[in-house]
């Protein structure tokens, strides 16, 4: 790991969202040489499933060797940015170092995902890192480090990391375009930049998205927070990049990446917005057996469901049962398979209806019934209401059921979306264990 130097001693940061996760453990890299640290996070009493709060993430950054402010701060309401940048001013003289950490994420689909949490996202992401950085600039501009570090992507603008989840990427984007902005406005007086992860870190975000056991495919908060130090004690001159963690560690000279590793030798996740150009990722892609569909810049045809009363849903409806009834297939076998495993104990201990809308050679609708009497599965729609609906190549399907591809690697590269209960999408990875073994 990438050694203290002792170079931001007597230095303050203000990091939002320091409460845990990457944001504290910047926090704590920085208190090792003595920095004054800002806790400008949300959580002031103990969330009823998230660790920490800003008090005691306050206790561990003093007892790491720095000095710690908390400060109650939602990064949505200015007057609580500007009551917690007056008080750093006046407890440490000035401000020197802005990380804009704080985010929200819903990773979900346009028609699913409700208004209240597009303005979430948006006002958290977007607007409260441009908020947040506006308030400290006139701090930072007076300082002799003057640093805003972004925890956001490089801005990758192939279709893929926009359709299954638009309103996250754009908010994320905009912290992104954030630091094109401010990287040029204040050139020379404060260094700008954006720090990604190569791979998933481990934090009790990703613990909800990925569900059971995806801590062994990620890395710690460790390696995002040796790279920020390592970009915070370069000169204002390093401005207006977009670093990726493990490449600037190579560079520094750091070789055994199996200290960062949750899990060392177990194959890492890779992270969101990070891939080759589309051409050759499609290539990738297909070779897998899935349909890009932002191939050649066209859009699949993919037949969607378009509502209840339409016409046009019922053709479609009676076209994909028909060629799902009489497929011979892998995707058929398979069906064949999980249903002889469906048993009593099962539905008994899910409850959960599954769809799976499945693209390439045997596209089609597809069911797992684990909720109703004895459970069924099958093809065309369920019975009852669906609680999760999984959009994925057929190929794929048959990889994730035979245990030849994860359902968290498919979910992280893009290769699966799930609409619904996560909970129950969670349940159902567990079972595959099941299924699998006679697949």
């Amino acid at each position: 790991m990438l050694p203290n130097t002792g170079k931001l001693a007597g230095c303050t940061l203000f990091i939002t969202g320091a409460s845990r996760g990457i944001g504290k453990a910047i926090a704590l890299k920085a208190a090792k040489d003595g920095a004054n640290i800002v806790i400008a996070a949300k959580t002031g009493v103990p969330h009823h499933t998230l660790p920490g709060t800003i008090y005691t993430a306050a206790e561990e950054i003093e007892a790491a060797g720095g000095k710690a402010l908390p400060c109650i701060v939602n990064v949505r309401e200015e007057d609580q940015i500007v009551d917690a940048v007056d008080q750093a001013v006046q407890k440490f003289g000035g401000i020197d170092i802005l990380v804009n950490n704080a985010s929200a994420i819903s990773l979900t689909g346009t028609l699913e995902t409700p208004t209240k949490k597009v303005d979430l996202m948006m006002s958290a992401n977007t607007r409260g890192t441009y908020l947040t950085s506006k308030i400290c600039l006139p701090y930072l501009r007076k300082s002799k480090i003057g640093h805003i570090l972004n925890i956001s992507p490089p801005i990758n603008l192939n279709p893929l990391w926009f359709k299954n989840h638009c309103a996250y990427t754009i908010s994320k984007y905009g912290m992104s375009m954030c630091v094109l902005g401010l990287s040029e406005e204040f050139k020379g007086e404060v260094a700008v930049n954006a720090l990604w992860p190569q791979t998933a870190i481990y934090t009790s975000a990703m613990d909800m998205l990925g569900g059971a056991g995806v801590e062994k495919q990620c890395r710690k908060t460790d390696i995002l927070a040796d790279a920020a130090y390592c970009i915070l004690t370069k000169p204002k001159s390093f401005t207006g990049n977009f670093v990726i963690d493990e490449n600037l560690l190579r560079e520094e000279g750091i070789k055994d990446f199996d200290a960062y590793a949750v899990a060392p030798g177990h194959p890492l996740l890779p992270d969101f917005f990070l891939d080759v150009d589309p051409d050759t990722l499609a290539m990738k892609m297909e070779a897998q057996g899935a349909s890009p569909a932002f191939k050649d810049g066209k859009k699949q045809d993919v037949m969607k469901h378009e509502g209840p009363k339409s016409e046009s849903n019922e053709k479609a409806k009676h076209h994909v049962h028909f060629a799902a009834v009489n497929a011979t297939g892998p995707v058929a076998e398979t069906f064949k398979i999980i249903k002889g495993a469906i048993n009593d104990d099962v539905v008994k201990s899910t409850q959960g209806v599954y769809r799976f809308e499945l693209s390439g050679e045997e596209a089609g609708t597809w069911y797992i019934d684990l909720k109703n009497k004895g459970g069924s599965a099958g093809s065309g729609e369920p019975p009852g209401k669906v609680d999760v609906i999984m959009n994925m190549s057929s190929s794929d399907f048959v990889k994730m059921f035979s245990g030849k591809l994860k359902p968290t690697m498919a979910f992280m590269s893009g290769k699966l979306t799930i609409k619904g209960d996560m909970a129950l999408a969670i349940k159902l990875e567990k079972l595959m264990g099941q299924f699998n073994s006679k697949l």
